[in-house]
């Protein structure tokens, strides 16, 4: 017979769930994973870059596919801004099957459970418990727990059951893995303009043994009917970029959205959103692992406090997460604004000038010295401040945007 109660329950065994799982039931509370997939790590929708703040946290390193100096950032009309230093390392690109294996055989090794196959289809809530009614290997079965955690990522069945909004935005990912792209070790490549990216970056990524993933991201209101899948195509038979692009063969492909913008409510009555689910990849990079961390760890202590003592209304969630949540909501609206200023909401025009700007020898070593693929905002608020050709930018974005 499978075990009915739970402390808690949560859904979906990514990164995030699986490190959230870890953290609680390190803690002594009884958890249970529940994963839709029949294996973990597959399919996977993410360029695969870990920074090592996160990778230092699991300890992964036997994940690691490459790791990466910096990245040559390519604007429209093909001026290089250079971002990074050889031998310095940046960030590590990954497996995500051995990496989310290894989080959630960490989470299982801290004492929680791990059902696949296994997906929620109706759930209800009354002041004592969440009932949840699931599938599992064919089987339906019904459970209870004192808090329903969703961690499904970005078509989260948590967040639509429950009505707790929309990300701000849901961008759209494509990504080929390929053999025989011409590029620099240890270094990704950043492609810009109407063309390949509207409003975004294309990227290539070395990924280890030769292979290098090929990706772009957009929005529906940037593509303006065209789809992510042609932006590659123009991108590979760009007249700047396609001798690097000469002879690649495809191995891989895969689709999918890239949730930003936290959810309208990332709690409800015995129920939380983390991760995807709740909005909260990088509206800079789409990176969400980083971010999960950070969500669960920093309401670790509380949370674990107000599972022991069954004080899981909405009311007493929202004190437990809400200074620690709308502080990273205002550092996600923050790098939002400031990439809409600097590149999404620009013409290629603007855009080849601020690319013409960025590659001057100061504002380089500004960007070199402050730059953080995590922590965009600290850079783009001092280029605004300290390079004269950006202060208009400055007076555009308002003080409301630097200084609150």
């Amino acid at each position: 017979m499978k075990q009915s109660d739970w402390d808690v329950i949560i859904v979906g065994a990514g990164p995030t769930g699986g490190r959230t799982a870890t953290h609680l039931a390190s803690l002594g509370h009884r958890v249970l994973m529940l994963e839709e997939h029949t294996e973990i790590g597959r399919p996977f929708q993410c360029a695969g870059l870990v920074t090592p703040k996160a990778l230092h946290e699991v300890g992964l390193y036997d994940s690691v596919l490459e790791e990466i100096d910096g990245a040559r950032i390519h604007g429209p009309s093909g001026t290089l801004v250079p971002v990074g230093t050889d031998g310095k390392l940046r960030t590590y690109v990954v497996c995500r099957k051995k990496f989310d294996q290894g989080v959630v055989q960490q989470a299982m090794e801290s004492g929680a459970s791990l059902w696949l196959n296994s997906q929620p289809h109706s759930a209800e809530i009354t002041p004592e418990k969440v009932t949840l009614n699931i599938e599992s290997n064919g089987e339906n079965l019904t459970l209870n727990c004192k808090l329903l955690i969703g961690c499904d990522g970005a078509h989260s069945w948590t967040r639509r059951y429950f009505k707790m909004g929309r990300p701000k935005e849901m961008m759209i990912g494509f990504q080929v893995e390929v053999l025989g792209y011409k590029g620099k070790d240890r270094w990704l490549e950043m492609y810009s303009g109407s063309e390949v990216a509207p409003g975004f970056f294309a990227w290539v990524i070395p990924s280890g043994f030769g292979s290098h993933r090929i990706g772009i991201w957009s929005t529906p209101e940037h593509l303006k009917g065209r789809s992510v899948e042609q932006c590659y195509e123009d991108l590979i038979q760009h007249p700047l970029w396609k001798d690097r692009f000469d002879g690649i063969k495809e191995i891989a492909r895969f689709c999918g959205p890239i949730p930003s913008g936290m959810v309208k409510k990332t709690v409800a009555e015995r129920v939380m959103l983390l991760g995807d689910a709740a909005g909260m990849a990088k509206p800079t990079t789409g990176g969400g692992i980083g971010p999960g961390f950070k969500q669960i760890k920093g309401i670790l202590q509380p949370l674990s406090k107000a599972i022991f003592d069954d004080e899981l209304s909405e009311k007493n969630l929202k004190k437990v997460t809400s200074k620690h949540f709308q502080s990273m909501k205002r550092d996600q609206d923050k790098a939002r604004s400031l990439r809409n200023l600097l590149v999404s909401d620009t013409s290629d025009k603007e855009l080849d000038t601020h690319f013409e700007n960025f590659a001057r020898p100061d504002v380089l070593e500004l960007i070199n010295d402050i730059g953080d693929i995590e922590k965009p905002v600290p850079l783009g608020l001092a280029l605004l401040r300290k390079v004269p050709a950006f202060r208009r930018l400055a007076l555009k974005a308002g003080t409301r945007l630097i200084f609150r």
